[in-house]
């Protein structure tokens, strides 16, 4: 008998957890889209069409604390939320390019990350994400760039150097460092360990 009992705890436990990991991340996700909607403006005077916005800090952190999966699917939610709301303009080719980038950014620093949760591999986890990120990008605007601006893709290369490369490390790595910064601080309230 006293198995049973055990068994109806656990799975109850496995229920609150469940629910109180999908309240955490559907509140990092309206956090995200807040951010982005308050806090955007260009980086680099020459391509005012890129903007800085802090949206990935909520993602980042929600890889952190529940894995790279749960990162991944924020980052499918976030874009598609933003990308229907705040960021309309950019259409599904803006959605599919921030779940590309924001996406590939936080499944591998989740992924680092959660083989050893020390602040040594957390600087390593976000540097490869930022760094990852910045790759998906350029590849990104190679591929779509030419179709949402119209220009053509010699344009876009030539671009890459003195734009596209800069402005997402400088992004990717404002957003990493924030996320190093704030995790540990909050973790334990996202997680519930209060």
């Amino acid at each position: 008998m006293e198995n049973i009992s055990t068994k109806v705890t656990m799975t109850g436990d496995k229920k609150k957890m469940s629910t109180r990991i999908m309240v955490s991340l559907a509140m990092l996700a309206a956090i995200s889209v807040v951010l982005v909607a308050v806090i955007h403006f260009p980086l680099i005077p020459a391509a005012a069409f890129l903007e800085y916005d802090p949206a990935d800090i909520p993602i980042l952190i929600g890889a952190f604390a529940f894995g790279p999966v749960a990162g991944l699917l924020l980052a499918i939610v976030v874009s598609v939320i933003q990308g229907i709301t705040v960021s309309a303009a950019s259409g599904p080719i803006g959605i599919v390019m921030h779940i590309f980038a924001t996406g590939a950014c936080a499944f591998v620093a989740g992924s680092i990350y959660k083989r050893n949760k020390t602040r040594k591999n957390a600087v390593i986890a976000l540097i490869a994400g930022a760094l990852v990120q910045t790759v998906a990008m350029v590849i990104m605007n190679m591929i779509f760039t030419p179709l949402f601006m119209n220009v053509p893709l010699e344009k876009v290369i030539g671009m890459l150097v003195p734009i596209i490369i800069p402005f997402n490390l400088l992004k990717a790595g404002i957003n990493c460092t924030m996320t190093f910064f704030l995790y540990k601080s909050i973790s334990h309230l996202i997680k519930g360990n209060a």
